[in-house]
């Protein structure tokens, strides 16, 4: 998987435990127990997926035990009430379902967890049907991703894309996922946007840069020539070098 953006299908559970529409609440709750799992996709009979139950749902059954469960039209009864009357899948799940595709980005799975407050995403196809699942374990094993391999990726696809100047112009180390660029770049609005570039890298943990512009010689002084000297004969930095921290 070297050099490509991790997707979905690169770090899902393909064995997936499922509930059909017609498991009965006693089913549900021992299938979580048994397989220690917090939430179960709810297929039809062509593997579609069509709502998902999770712990919340079947704890809404204890939340109102004490509630009058007064039968009326169930459009005008709280959504928890409603719930806690569930004794099927079917009745019990949320739907529609928060769901993602296999070849969707790991980035886009973990802010559809974020956002819908979700800790697993059934993975379904362009019909719908149920091809995996991802949970947030599955996403955190991008951040296993070896420091050479990330090196190389940002050297290769970064740094010698986007700076004409060559991969000698830049320098690239990782230590524990953390990036460190140094060297010189031909233009410093090129920064921002190596560092951009750099924290796009599946498995980068955080950047630190480095990089500084190029250097303008004085006039008349030769492309050859060597750099002034300090007093005590080491070479001064021209004022002219500009550093930019990213």
């Amino acid at each position: 998987m070297d050099g490509h953006v991790y997707r979905v299908e690169d770090v899902m559970t393909r064995r997936v435990i499922a509930l059909a529409g017609g498991a009965t609440f006693k089913d549900i709750v021992r299938t979580m127990e048994t397989q220690r799992i917090s939430a179960l996709p709810v297929i039809d009979q062509g593997n579609h997926v069509i709502g998902v139950v999770s712990e919340a749902d079947v704890l809404r059954k204890e939340e109102f035990r004490d509630t009058d469960h007064e039968r009326g039209p169930r459009s005008r009864i709280p959504e928890g009430l409603v719930k806690a009357r569930a004794v099927t899948a079917e009745d019990l799940m949320s739907t529609p379902a928060v769901t993602v595709r296999p070849d969707a980005p790991v980035a886009r799975a973990a802010r559809a967890m974020a956002r819908r407050r979700v800790k697993r995403l059934p993975v379904v196809d362009r019909d719908g049907v149920l091809q995996g699942i991802v949970s947030r374990a599955d996403l955190l094993r991008v951040f296993l991703r070896s420091d050479l391999d990330i090196a190389e990726e940002v050297r290769r696809e970064i740094v010698g894309g986007r700076f004409p100047e060559g991969l000698e112009s830049v320098r690239v180390e990782v230590h524990e996922g953390v990036v460190t660029l140094t060297g010189r770049v031909p233009d410093t609005s090129l920064v921002p946007l190596a560092e951009r570039l750099v924290r796009s890298v599946e498995g980068v943990v955080d950047v630190r840069c480095a990089l500084t512009g190029p250097r303008h010689r004085p006039a008349g002084e030769s492309e050859n020539a060597a750099p002034p000297a300090d007093r005590l004969g080491r070479p001064a930095l021209p004022r002219s070098a500009r550093r930019s921290d990213c």
